[in-house]
């Protein structure tokens, strides 16, 4: 009998794997990362078996690597996923992702007498709490969850 794992989602060649994303984040990160407009292979497979999950989803986007400021969006609806760098089908990178402590124009900020909703002034939050995903906005002060976290679509 054959021991060797059959993959679900193919291998890629080149580019960047996305492991152990919550099921219920999985489009959320297609979404930050702008894949629906990418103009090369992105395979997605979702509630796949996960030890470490139960179920999770994954993202394989060929030729295409991604920055630290990419890395901190993907990390705010996915924290722990999994990033593989590969080359040549071959790993030569391997994180995980962590949630920064500040994050600019990317969330929008809840508090429409906010600043930031009514000027041309990028959003800044500080994150307050990684564990439960609580940020305050720099200007109004006011506090967003992971729960009522809107991405900015400034």
């Amino acid at each position: 009998m054959d021991s060797k794992k059959e993959l679900v989602v193919p291998r890629i060649e080149n580019g960047t794997v996305i492991d152990h994303i919550p099921t219920v984040a999985l489009y959320q990160v297609i979404h930050i990362l702008g894949l629906e407009k990418y103009q090369d292979q992105v395979l997605i497979g979702n509630y796949l078996n996960s030890m470490k999950l139960g179920k999770k989803g994954i993202i394989k986007i060929n030729n295409k690597h991604f920055t630290k400021e990419e890395i901190s969006k993907i990390a705010l609806v996915a924290p722990f996923a999994t990033i593989i760098d590969i080359k040549d089908f071959a790993v030569t990178d391997k994180f995980t992702t962590e949630i920064p402590d500040h994050v600019e124009n990317f969330v929008k900020c809840a508090n429409p007498k906010c600043i930031t909703n009514s000027e041309q002034i990028a959003t800044r939050f500080d994150i307050v709490d990684k564990v439960n995903l609580k940020l305050k906005c720099h200007y109004c002060e006011k506090f967003t969850t992971k729960d009522t976290l809107v991405i900015n679509e400034k």
